[in-house]
């Protein structure tokens, strides 16, 4: 696995998110029923959740997979970043879907942020994007509290994206 820049790997798994950074918590409504379930959580691994929210994607293998890479960017011509990570883990669960990646160097953020869809007992289909991170560049430092207000836009773009994605199969 490649040098990972931070310490608490898999803490967004279950918790709880390590002191020392900023935190993020998004969680919204997707779809409802197993097949919703079934389309969100194929949408979040295989990369066209992040593709269909505009940001390109390369990725070691068509499918998350812990200690396979990627790296997402977003933007255009030089204002382009990108963020290299490392899966560090997954979940192919009945009720339970999705991964979470960890900062390698040369990403603008320090830390690791999951992905999960998980299917309610009531039918519900919920998508959580939880993050811990600070800044890793001079760039990211210099946007200072900008920062977790671009990283929670991104994860409401995520979820919106990822409810037209199920609304449509």
């Amino acid at each position: 696995m490649s040098t990972l820049t931070y310490p608490e790997v898999g803490a967004t798994r279950l918790g709880p998110l390590p002191d020392g950074y900023s935190h993020l918590h998004h969680r919204a409504a997707v779809g409802r029923g197993r097949a919703d379930f079934e389309t969100a959580g194929a949408a979040v691994t295989e990369w066209r959740m992040h593709r269909a929210s505009g940001c390109r994607v390369n990725a070691s293998a068509v499918r998350a997979a812990a200690g396979g890479t990627v790296e997402v960017s977003a933007g255009v011509g030089p204002l382009r970043l990108t963020a290299p990570c490392v899966i560090v883990w997954t979940a192919y669960e009945e009720h339970r879907t999705g991964f979470a990646y960890g900062t390698l160097p040369r990403h603008p953020e320090c830390g690791e942020e999951s992905f999960v869809v998980e299917l309610a007992d009531d039918g519900t289909v919920w998508f959580t994007v939880m993050a811990f991170s600070r800044p890793a560049s001079w760039y990211s430092r210099l946007a200072g509290p900008l920062v977790p207000v671009a990283q929670r836009w991104y994860a409401r773009r995520l979820a919106a994206t990822l409810r037209r994605v199920v609304s449509a199969a």
